[in-house]
Parts: structure tokens; C-alpha cells; sequence
């Protein structure tokens, strides 16, 4: 039986002994769970659209609003995931700035007579440093306008705008309001939901991509538990995910998801693809796993075979992955194991870390499974809680 699948069929107390009751649930649901969220978010576009509207996003271009794309941890990633899709899209400049950042230096990334838009993802709503920004901004710079994504509807960060005229709530559906620690469904469906914010008048165009990632998901999600799996028990002590372009931000969401998931037993991290070279790859050894996320962009992928060769040739690595959608023939020889779908769907890498995350989502699953942790609730000494508690805010 595919792997995945073993732990989902596992009796209810096996489930509930090993801490297996929530997170391969909430990993396997992705690809049905994209559907909804796009059901869910058409059936609100006219009222998006005329928030947008009223936010300037269909101003003349040198006067539209800077877009913000603000989150902690995991919900931090989603803006590094979106933010070159909307730049595209809006035809304006969109940056990823984390909640713990805009607190600590407010005022530093605040231009006086400049619009802005804050898009805040969180999975809770009450993640401590977005629920200071939120509100000191809603205090202090009322020309700042407010799109709140969550998944829970009692979150003070949805309450906060809900019903406000500068602000905008959407909140996802309740099964996307992970249970275990890592963040998982609720990742993909948020990013999911900024891709069609992305496309707010131009959801026709989105939707045959998102129909082709729900496709392509239920085919790379149980190949990546068999290749996953596999790897888990390999005795690896750390491993880099590298990526370009928005791959990079699936990079840093996988390194994540592997490091916390095993309560550090993996020294996870993450560069873009050109950047490695400088520095960082001196941490590669023997006991490393290296990932890389292969575009589907043909200037791209020249830069990412290229570093893949470098790597075989000086032998810096134990095992090699690539991850990638398109030229699979390519791969061979250049990596040790090619994580892809079954077939090759019309996903552009503008929208594929929703995919590609999959892969890291289920290498920290079956790790933490190794390590004989507890997948739902990974950290034995309570470093780190589903909901960051115990940050004192100062004002």
C-alpha cells in the first residue's frame, strides 16, 4: 500500500498513540480542498472586485496602491509564493514583508502619502505579531486598506475588519483550519486564494489552472509519499531546497515544514537556486539531502541543471531530488529521484508551489514518523505551539 495511505488506513487509537490524526488527513485533502476554495471565492468576486476598486487597483498604474503580503512563519511564505503572480497581475508593486518585521520596525516600512494595500494571511487569525500590525494599523494609518485571509472565523484578526469599510474579510472553509502544528491545507488553500485575488477579473483564465492543480495533485500526491517515504529513513542531518522565482518561496515553506516537523532532528534550509553558490553550498555534505524545485521556464532551468551538474560532478551530496512538472528526461542522471506527476499538466510556475510544496509537506511527515515523533504535536519540549503564544507586545 502507497504510504500515505498506510497512515490514513490506521485504526483511530493507532492514529491517536501516534499523533497521526490530523496531519496526514489535512495533507492528503489538498487537491479537493483547492476545488472549494475556488467555489467559495467565485461566489464573492463581485464584492472583491469593488473592494479592489475602491483600493485603487484599476487607478492609472504609477497610482496604485503598494500591495503588502504579510504573515508569520509558514503564512510569511505565501507572500514569498504570490507576490511576483499579483505583481504580474495588478500591474503594481507587491512585496512579502513577515508580521514579526512590520512590528518590530512599523515605521520603517511606512511611506507617508503613499496607498497601500495589506494582505494578511493567517491560519488562526491570532498569531500574536499579525494581530499587533493589523490593529496598530487600523489605529494609526487609516489610508492603509486591509484584506484579512484566515481560516477560522472567530479570529481577531477577521473580526478586526470584519464589517469595516477599509477592510475586507475572507475567511476559507472550516476543513482548511488545520488541527495538527505544521500548517498544511491551510497553506495551499490561502495561497490558492491569493491566486484568485490575482485573477479577480480575470477568473475565466484561472480556472482551468486551477482545475489542472487539483488534477495534477491527486497524481503527485501519492508519488511523492512513495519517493517520501523512502527518503524519510535515509539518516540525512540536514537538507537544502532550492528554487527560482516563486519555486523559491515553496523552498522555504518545504525547509520549514521538514525542520519542524522534526523538532530540528533535520537541519533544514533554503537559498534561491544562483545564491547557493554563494556560501551557503558549504554546508552541503554527505549527509545532506538536496531538493531542488526545477522550473518549467527554459532560461530558468539552464541555471538549475547547471547547479545540479556542479553538485553530481563534485559529489557534495548524498542524494539529489528534483522536483518538476516538464522535462523529466532532462533530470535523468542529474538527480537520484524525480518527484513529478504522472503526466504533464498545464501548471505555470507562477502557480505551481501549491503543488510542488506537496513533496515537502510529506518528507517532514514520514521524517518526524522516523524520528518516532508525533506529526500532530512534533516539538517533545513544547518549543513551538500550533498558535505562537507568550510574545509581549510593546507599544
Amino acid at each position: 500500500m502507497n504510504p500515505l495511505l498506510a497512515l490514513l488506513d490506521l485504526s483511530d487509537h493507532e492514529k491517536r498513540e501516534r499523533g497521526l490524526v490530523h496531519t496526514p488527513r489535512e495533507i492528503m485533502q489538498q487537491p479537493a480542498s483547492w476545488q472549494v476554495t475556488f467555489d467559495g471565492l467565485r461566489s464573492r468576486l463581485p464584492e472583491i472586485r469593488d473592494f479592489l476598486n475602491s483600493s485603487g487597483l484599476r487607478d492609472e498604474p504609477g497610482k496604485r496602491p503598494i500591495v503588502f503580503l504579510i504573515g508569520a512563519g509558514t503564512s510569511d511564505y505565501i507572500g514569498h509564493s504570490l507576490h511576483h503572480l499579483l505583481r504580474r497581475q495588478w500591474q503594481c508593486e507587491v512585496i512579502p514583508v513577515s508580521s514579526p518585521d512590520l512590528l518590530m520596525g512599523f515605521t520603517d516600512y511606512i511611506l507617508p502619502q503613499q496607498l497601500y494595500l495589506w494582505i494578511s494571511f493567517s491560519r488562526s487569525g491570532d498569531s500574536p505579531e499579525s494581530v499587533a500590525v493589523l490593529e496598530r494599523a487600523l489605529a494609526d494609518c487609516p489610508a492603509v486598506r486591509h484584506i484579512v485571509v484566515s481560516c477560522n472565523a472567530a479570529g481577531r484578526m477577521t473580526r478586526s475588519v470584519d464589517g469595516q469599510k477599509k477592510g475586507l474579510a475572507i475567511v476559507l472553509d472550516e476543513a482548511t483550519n488545520d488541527r495538527g502544528l505544521a500548517m498544511t491545507s491551510s497553506f495551499s488553500n490561502m495561497l490558492l486564494a491569493g491566486q484568485i485575488l490575482a485573477h479577480a477579473w480575470s477568473v475565466e483564465a484561472y480556472e482551468p489552472i486551477c482545475g489542472a492543480l487539483s488534477e495534477a495533485g491527486e497524481s503527485f500526491m501519492l508519488r511523492s509519499a512513495d519517493i517520501a517515504a523512502e527518503l524519510a529513513d535515509g539518516g540525512y542531518a540536514r537538507a537544502c531546497f532550492v528554487g527560482s522565482g516563486l519555486l523559491a518561496g515553496a523552498g522555504m515553506e518545504s525547509a520549514l515544514k521538514l525542520l519542524e516537523l522534526t523538532a530540528g532532528n533535520v537541519q533544514a534550509f533554503s537559498e534561491s537556486t544562483l545564491a547557493l553558490r554563494h556560501g551557503p553550498m558549504s554546508a552541503l555534505d554527505q549527509h545532506t539531502l538536496f531538493v531542488s524545485f526545477v522550473s518549467s521556464q527554459e532560461q530558468q532551468r539552464k541555471y538549475e541543471l547547471d547547479l545540479l551538474n556542479e553538485i553530481r560532478d563534485k559529489s557534495l551530496v548524498r542524494t539529489c531530488v528534483a522536483v518538476a512538472t516538464t522535462g523529466i528526461s532532462a533530470l535523468e542522471g542529474r538527480a537520484d529521484y524525480i518527484v513529478s506527476p504522472e503526466r504533464v499538466f498545464d501548471v505555470p510556475d507562477l502557480y505551481r508551489p501549491i503543488l510542488d510544496v506537496i513533496f515537502g509537506q510529506l518528507l517532514g511527515l514520514f521524517t518526524s514518523v522516523h524520528f518516532g515523533l508525533k506529526p500532530d504535536s512534533p516539538s517533545p519540549n513544547g518549543a513551538i505551539s500550533r498558535v505562537v503564544q507568550n510574545v509581549e507586545i510593546y507599544q
